[in-house]
């Protein structure tokens, strides 16, 4: 079980590592998805690809958590949360990343590509999530395996 966890968390930060690398390539986000390291002065000096790398790390560990949390959440449709879920993740990120304001017009300045990225990998990650919880607790058997009948 922690096999499918650790393998869907490593292909949605893949994922949504690239996509975050395009939607700054084509100007959709107006802020480095790397900037971070100017920001919290770490890795400053470092590699453009170390940065990503940690980047990637951050958002495994991220979506990890996620998975396990999703897993035991399966009355809610997985649809449901994980459009709240991700919509609210996409806000919180943008609004800490541009410090804005608590008013109407700082909407106007969030990204809906960024939103949606984010959105789409955590409907990828809940829904994973609670397929695979599922199909493990529905396929246990009152009997051994080796038992012929």
């Amino acid at each position: 079980m922690i096999y499918l966890a650790a393998l869907t968390s490593l292909f949605a930060s893949i994922c949504l590592t690239i996509s975050l690398k395009l939607l700054s390539l084509f100007h959709f986000i107006k802020w480095s998805p790397v900037g971070y390291a100017k920001r919290l002065n770490i890795l400053e000096g470092s590699h453009w690809t170390i940065k990503w790398l940690f980047l990637l790390i951050i958002i495994f560990l991220i979506t990890l958590l996620l998975y396990f949390a999703m897993q035991f959440v399966e009355m809610v449709p997985a649809f449901l949360t994980s459009l709240i879920i991700g919509a609210i993740l996409a806000l919180i990120c943008e609004w800490v990343i541009f410090d804005l304001p608590a008013e109407l017009k700082s909407f106007k300045k969030l990204s809906i590509p960024f939103m949606v990225t984010v959105v789409i990998t955590a409907r990828f990650v809940f829904e994973t999530a609670v397929f695979h919880y599922r199909a493990h607790n529905e396929n246990k058997l009152p009997y051994k395996d080796s038992v012929v009948k």
